[in-house]
């Protein structure tokens, strides 16, 4: 009578597989590709957001001035300075909900006759937050020196800065270059948060009403003057 044999599993001396030592080969090489691609994953991310980032400060500046042709936004001021400063982090600046409905749109307690500031939501909760980097804060001035009255019409520029540029003390800074050359902005291309004391968009564009003449747009460029020439030409009706 035959015995009926059990299949036998190999001896595990003759088992295929990963020892310790090729486990941990392994590790450390996926390690050293993770480190290796860790900044271009970073970089990529921080430039996305940052993009987004310009792209609605860009579309909250283009949404202001629309109001402001409107008349839904009242004129900033208008001043005959041409360098108008970057807004003071220090001023006691009130962007609650009670305050923009008051203000239509500005925030209250600016202590500056030469611009003012107007609150864009970012995030629906109808306030602008200094905490909160969703928020933008519109830095809004008209240039016009030979008249301030806004119906006269006016260069209206605009900076667009992150709420939380404001949440220290720190001063924020302008768009323009400095004596040394070097521009200030902020960049689509960025691997960090960008940075927030700059406006991210800085624009200008010439604002008219029904009551503007030509005579008021022609005396505006008249007495316009910079370092390397004059309009001196003369209006005529």
């Amino acid at each position: 009578m035959h015995k009926l044999k059990l299949p036998q599993l190999p001896s595990g001396n003759n088992q295929a597989g990963f020892t310790i030592i090729e486990s941990l080969v392994a590790v450390i090489v996926l390690g050293i590709l993770m480190t290796a691609i860790a900044p271009t994953i970073v970089l990529s991310t921080a430039t996305r957001v940052q993009s987004r980032r310009v792209e609605l400060a860009t579309q909250a500046a283009k949404a202001y001035i629309s109001g402001v042709n409107a008349g839904n936004i009242p004129a900033p001021p208008i001043t005959d300075t041409k360098d108008v400063e970057a807004p003071s982090a220090r001023e006691n600046l009130s962007c609650k909900e009670k305050d923009l409905q008051k203000e239509k749109g500005y925030c209250s307690s600016h202590d500056k006759n030469s611009y003012r500031v107007f609150c864009v939501d970012g995030d629906g909760d109808n306030q602008c937050d200094k905490e909160n980097p969703q928020d933008l804060i519109v830095q809004a001035f008209g240039l016009n020196s030979s008249s301030t009255d806004a119906s006269r019409g006016y260069k209206l520029g605009i900076r667009v800065y992150r709420a939380d540029a404001f949440k220290d003390k720190d001063d924020l800074e302008t768009n323009s270059s400095d004596r040394s050359g070097n521009k200030k902005t902020q960049s689509t291309f960025t691997g960090g948060i960008g940075k927030r004391k700059t406006p991210l968009v800085e624009m200008t564009t010439e604002i008219g009403t029904e009551r503007t003449t030509f005579q008021d747009f022609c005396s505006r460029l008249e007495s316009f003057k910079d370092e390397d020439r004059k309009y001196n030409s003369q209006c005529k009706q």
